[in-house]
């Protein structure tokens, strides 16, 4: 079943957490150097398998008892915002370049990029303890592809205007908070269940 609350709620919090991301930067690179278009395709799909391997994980997860799950999932939510708060500024990757400006080459690019460096990244992991807590695969899916989406257009389009009026700081510091919330509930929800 659908919800259109679990699927604003998974888009938030992983919109807000992918934005600081390496694949933003990633994203606004090709997009500098390539047909747009082109890069979004296969950065979009790439992502798209990145969900679909976390929405199956979460399912795995659900397996377990309510209380545990939920103490997991809180813990995890937890260590997901550490790792935001703690974040170190990396330096830009260089990204190599296509030999030609073709669709398969670029799309193919893009899809290889965002594959190798989000495997295990965070929004990866939040978007399984997601789908676990809610135990509404296709809303958490729906929120997390969109919102992955959503952060490859904006990376690709118009990243460079974006980072000049919002520091990366504190779009950081928005997620981690958001993810803190979402630690506090599911713990709470361990102890008082």
């Amino acid at each position: 079943m659908f919800s259109l609350t679990v699927a604003a709620v998974t888009f938030g919090v992983v919109f807000l957490a992918e934005l600081p991301d390496k694949t933003a930067l990633a994203g606004l690179m090709l997009g500098a150097r390539y047909r747009a278009s082109y890069v979004f395709a296969g950065v979009a799909a790439a992502f798209a398998v990145h969900v679909a391997l976390a929405i199956a994980a979460g399912s795995v997860l659900t397996l377990l008892p309510q209380r545990l799950l939920q103490a997991i999932v809180g813990v995890l939510f937890l260590a997901g915002a550490a790792m935001l708060l703690l974040k170190r500024e990396e330096d830009d990757e260089e990204i190599a370049k296509p030999a030609d400006q073709s669709f398969w080459k670029v799309a193919g690019s893009g899809f290889m990029l965002i594959l190798v460096a989000e495997f295990g990244d965070l929004t990866q992991i939040m978007t399984a303890n997601l789908a676990a807590r809610y135990d509404s695969p296709l809303s958490v899916g729906v929120g997390a592809v969109l919102a992955l989406w959503a952060v490859a257009g904006i990376g690709i389009v118009g990243g460079r205007t974006l980072m000049k009026y919002v520091p990366l700081r504190l779009i950081t510091k928005i997620g981690a908070c958001v993810m803190l919330v979402l630690a506090g509930f599911s713990l709470y929800e361990a102890v008082a269940g």
